[in-house]
């Protein structure tokens, strides 16, 4: 599910706007700003009639004018700020609305997408993340049509201005849009954000090398939109004298208006799963990059994250784990393809990651659940397989065909137990007939842990076959779908595998470094993130920026 996810993120910059006009606003009327020569961006209603373009309309030629020749003017601002040189001039261009949706549309044609995107529907249904009768590419057009202020094109090397916003409307996104530039310039961002595989992995030393650098991509993400996000907000506050660094509570004030939608009708009818992708990269990249900022300064921010990126979503929610170089926690699968590669041909893979874990426990348990359980997380990874007999497309489309585990680790085994809970009592919101079969208590299986703690092992029937969910003290292991027998196979090889120490890891490189012959796979819902990624920037980014500093919304410093 690694692509559809990473798309995803692009999609939140024109939230972040909004709120960094807002907090202008805020801070202007607590004081005055001393003069500067740096383009002033003003809010909307303050903003001259003349330079406005009304609904409907187009800029006139003297808008493109002025919108082209504040590309150069911003990027220099973007430079200053992060430190990234600019090494060539970058093409800009004008488009219309229509060319906006011509474009998304032939992303979502792509065959490599088309076919990531079609494979990751029916797994997040699987798992219950989105409903079974939930029609994932047409809301993600409609999303993407509401959502959507300008992009910078990896492949053409262009940054694309919308014809029907006013050049003072695009000025915050253009600090945005050509810190993309930039960091492209320094890092080739098409190659450095995407190294995932096209197809999955058939075999176990395959398998063990994917879920090594499973996060990459989608923690490099955060890395690219959080330091993107941060420019455009220095943008707005360096007027007033203020910054991200020495005025580090703005971050709040944004975080709490990017989970307000009330501009964004679409976005605000979205299920979970695609509401948390699409902020994880502002929101939580934006707070990643300040705290890297604040500890080791700007040239370890910019440059630093992008010469040496973080590998996790881990490190991302917990950045002085980067800092101090801890590898993530990556279970070891064992080679379990002698047991499945009969009866299943392998559909999908990767690790759980820490967001991923969050947005499960939120969905089944609600917002008390994700913040009791998420720090408690300590790794997790999935397999899927599809059935080979599964031949029409029909077939082939329904999760029916599809069986699937999960193992999960955690700190403790009452975060253990507390998880197995609550993702039991959602098997009746994914599956009808879901019956409580058998529960045993099962001493270890392996030698070294005879004299430890017993597990425990709950059976339920469904209308889409068994669901195993077995305990072994900090550890959770869940199979859908599978035949019981082999259900209780898998449990056995993939549970004793871990050992009864510390967590493993499968063999995972040195942190920010990728073999050239496999890329990483990604969590759960990574493709989505990467969806939105690549699709440009967001309006609930931009607008959170503005309504974070309103003066009716935060008080005055």
């Amino acid at each position: 599910m690694s692509e559809t996810r990473k798309k995803l993120e692009r999609v939140g910059c024109r939230w972040a706007l909004a709120a960094a006009l807002s907090l202008a606003a805020t801070f202007s009327s607590a004081q005055q700003p001393a003069p500067t020569k740096l383009p002033q961006p003003a809010a909307q209603s303050q903003a001259p009639e003349s330079n406005q373009a009304k609904p409907g309309a187009r800029l006139s030629p003297e808008q493109q004018r002025q919108l082209f020749s504040l590309v150069d003017q911003i990027i220099q601002f973007s430079s200053d700020e992060t430190g990234l040189a600019v090494r060539s001039q970058v093409k800009r261009q004008i488009v219309s609305r229509a060319a906006v949706e011509s474009y998304l549309k032939q992303k979502m044609e792509e065959d490599q997408t088309a076919r990531r995107m079609k494979r990751d529907e029916i797994v997040l249904k699987k798992f219950g993340l989105l409903d079974r009768d939930f029609a994932l590419r047409p809301f993600l057009l409609s999303l993407l049509d509401e959502q959507i202020e300008a992009y910078y094109d990896f492949k053409t090397k262009t940054v694309c201005l919308l014809d029907w916003m006013s050049p003072e409307e695009q000025k915050p996104v253009l600090a945005h849009e050509l810190t993309h530039a930039l960091q492209d310039q320094h890092s080739d961002l098409e190659k450095w954000t995407d190294q995932t595989p096209e197809d999955v992995s058939l075999n176990s030393d395959a398998d063990t090398d994917h879920l090594a650098r499973d996060e990459m991509d989608t923690a490099r993400l955060a890395v690219v939109e959080g330091q993107a996000t941060a420019v455009m907000m220095d943008y707005i506050l360096k007027p007033l004298g203020k910054s991200l660094v020495k005025d580090p509570e703005v971050i709040d004030m944004v975080k709490q208006q990017m989970a307000a939608s009330a501009d964004s009708p679409v976005l605000a009818r979205a299920p979970l799963l695609l509401s948390e992708s699409l902020l994880f990269p502002y929101s939580e990249g934006l707070s990643f990059e300040q705290d890297v900022w604040m500890d080791q300064g700007r040239t370890a921010a910019f440059a630093g994250t992008l010469d040496r990126p973080p590998t996790s979503t881990w490190e991302i929610l917990n950045p002085r784990t980067y800092e101090q170089q801890q590898v993530p926690p990556v279970p070891l699968l064992p080679n379990i393809h002698l047991l499945m590669d009969k009866l299943y041909k392998p559909y999908d893979i990767g690790q759980m990651g820490q967001l991923d874990v969050h947005i499960l426990a939120e969905l089944f348990g609600g917002d008390q659940a994700a913040r009791d359980l998420t720090p408690a997380w300590d790794g997790g990874l999935y397999w899927a397989g599809q059935l080979r007999s599964a031949k029409t497309d029909a077939e082939q489309a329904s999760t029916q065909s599809i069986a699937l585990f999960y193992l999960s680790a955690w700190k403790n085994a009452a975060s253990a137990q507390a998880f197995a809970h609550i993702y039991a009592q959602e098997l009746g919101q994914k599956y009808s007939g879901v019956n409580l079969e058998q529960t045993t208590q099962l001493a270890g299986s392996a030698p070294s842990r005879s004299a430890g703690p017993p597990s425990e092992e709950r059976v339920y029937s469904t209308s889409e076959g068994p669901v195993v969910i077995a305990i072994r003290g900090r550890r959770v292991f869940v199979a859908e779908s599978f035949p019981l027998a082999l259900a209780r196979k898998l449990a056995t090889l993939v549970l004793d595998a871990q050992g009864s120490g510390a967590m493993q890891t499968a063999g995972a490189a040195a942190p920010g470094v990728a073999t050239p012959d496999s890329g990483p796979w990604q969590p759960l819902t990574a493709n989505l993130i990467r969806f939105f990624s690549d699709c440009g920037v967001m309006k609930v980014a931009v607008e959170a920026e503005s309504q974070a500093g309103r003066p009716s919304s935060v008080p005055l410093l």
